[in-house]
């Protein structure tokens, strides 16, 4: 089959599956895009694995602009693939938390650029373009576990820096990577226990949520049950 082909045969099945009401759901939540079907991940899931990989087809899924067909793109692109140009122009496309979140974990934080980017775009001025610099860091607090210490430590100021971003899908992701740095080891934590209590005082009531969020997780059972479980592996 053509990739011509395939695109139809993809896009006619996705419009067959559409469902208004879970459309509306989605809005509720976020989830708002120019064309969005209201198909279930669960759905989306099962259709890329039967697709499989396909960078070309990918980035043909990505141009129709539709929410659906972009959740596709983004779980049978091969990172290998992707290039930063192509992570530039996709990030300017992001207008949701959902596809911004999916893109920078199933897919950019696999590339060689996760990190360059998540600087960069940390310091950009389109809300999601600069929530995904801050998600691809919580990310790779997660998944990177080669990286050093103090490559997280190195972004420590720039989660002060865009602290006082009162924009919710900045806040948010800007807590999300303080929090996950926080929680890699005990170096890290009490790292992120202190930046926390700076920006705690920075006179922003972001910044002020962000903290009070982040240091109540920080001192919950939880973390630090994990973080003694790390030290005994050691």
């Amino acid at each position: 089959m053509s990739q011509n082909a395939a695109l139809r045969n993809i896009l006619k099945n996705l419009s067959a599956r559409a469902n208004p009401a879970n459309a509306a759901g989605m809005a509720r939540f976020g989830i708002r895009s120019k064309n969005v079907l209201g198909i279930s991940v669960a759905t989306l899931r099962a259709m890329a694995k039967e697709i499989g990989r396909d960078h070309a087809l990918a980035l043909e899924l990505w141009k129709t602009g539709m929410f659906e067909a972009r959740i596709l793109a983004l779980l049978i692109d091969d990172p290998a693939g992707v290039t930063a140009k192509q992570m530039e122009r996709w990030a300017r496309d992001f207008d949701n938390w959902a596809i911004c979140d999916g893109v920078c974990l199933h897919l950019f934080r696999k590339t060689p650029f996760a990190w360059s980017k998540a600087v960069e775009w940390a310091g950009r001025k389109e809300e999601f373009v600069k929530r995904a610099g801050f998600v691809l860091m919580a990310v790779l607090a997660v998944h990177d576990k080669k990286a050093e210490d103090r490559r997280f430590l190195d972004l420590f100021p720039l989660i002060a820096r865009e602290a006082m971003d009162g924009r919710n899908g900045v806040k948010k992701a800007v807590n999300w990577a303080l929090r996950q740095i926080g929680k890699r080891n005990r170096t890290l934590h009490a790292a992120a226990v202190d930046a926390s209590q700076k920006i705690r005082t920075l006179d922003s009531p972001s910044a002020r949520w962000i903290a009070a969020d982040a240091l109540r997780e920080f001192k919950g059972d939880v973390v630090q049950r994990k973080l003694e479980r790390m030290e005994k592996k050691r």
